[in-house]
């Protein structure tokens, strides 16, 4: 936010989210940027970037931290989304409900830069729940692979992820420049491993340099159906 994310970008994107009237919203992480010595700078803009977020008419939204968050200081950032009604999952989860059926939402600290425990996360009570399915906030997407052959991997239904931009800059016939760590391999849209369902959003902002290029900012709307 603010260093390379312009205010009204965010302000458009809630009244867009708002219009679309969902039953959730679930934000995948960096809601600020690592500025170095300019940390304190970083540290407010959580707090405006919250205010901000603070306009989206659902009461129910869930949050994880992603890199540049816990770069500048995960603990303040935390603070200012939840003193604005966002809830952070930070390897924890909470059951959503919804006409007498549940689904279990989960949320992992950012692995590229933290101590992912999805093993906590996702706990024994709630893997493989008949008709309860399991969706896994996670912030870096290609954790996915590491997911996939732990003692959880079989419980996720669905993987919603962020972190790469898309790749922000992406030019034609090579495809996107600069990829971050743990963005390499997972880079946007749908990817199906195995059982579950990987999905990686665009995101809104950039970072690094204050624009992109053929890789347009994106706000995903699920439908969610029993199978």
């Amino acid at each position: 936010m603010d260093a390379y994310t312009e205010p009204f970008l965010l302000r458009r994107a809630v009244r867009h989210i708002n219009e679309l009237h969902p039953d959730a919203v679930f934000l995948t992480g960096d809601y600020v940027s690592w500025l170095g010595a300019m940390r304190r700078l970083s540290v407010r803009a959580a707090w405006q970037c919250a205010a901000l977020l603070d306009g989206l008419e659902c009461r129910q939204r869930y949050a994880v931290l992603g890199n540049h968050d816990i770069m500048v200081n995960g603990a303040r950032v935390t603070e200012a989304l939840e003193a604005h009604g966002i809830t952070v999952l930070n390897n924890a989860n909470l059951p959503i409900e919804r006409g007498g059926r549940r689904f279990w939402l989960a949320g992992v600290r950012d692995p590229s830069s933290g101590v992912s425990q999805a093993e906590v996360a996702i706990s024994e009570t709630i893997r493989n729940q008949p008709k309860e399915p399991v969706i896994l906030l996670c912030h870096a997407p290609d954790y996915a692979d590491q997911l996939l052959v732990g003692p959880v991997g079989g419980a996720v239904s669905l993987m919603i992820c962020g972190h790469t931009h898309g790749g922000q800059v992406r030019l034609p016939f090579v495809g996107p420049v600069i990829l971050p760590s743990m963005g390499k391999k997972y880079v946007q849209g749908w990817f199906r491993l195995g059982q579950m369902q990987l999905y990686v959003n665009r995101g809104l902002g950039t970072v690094g340099v204050p624009f992109r290029l053929n890789c347009p900012p994106e706000i995903s709307l699920f439908t969610l159906r029993m199978a």
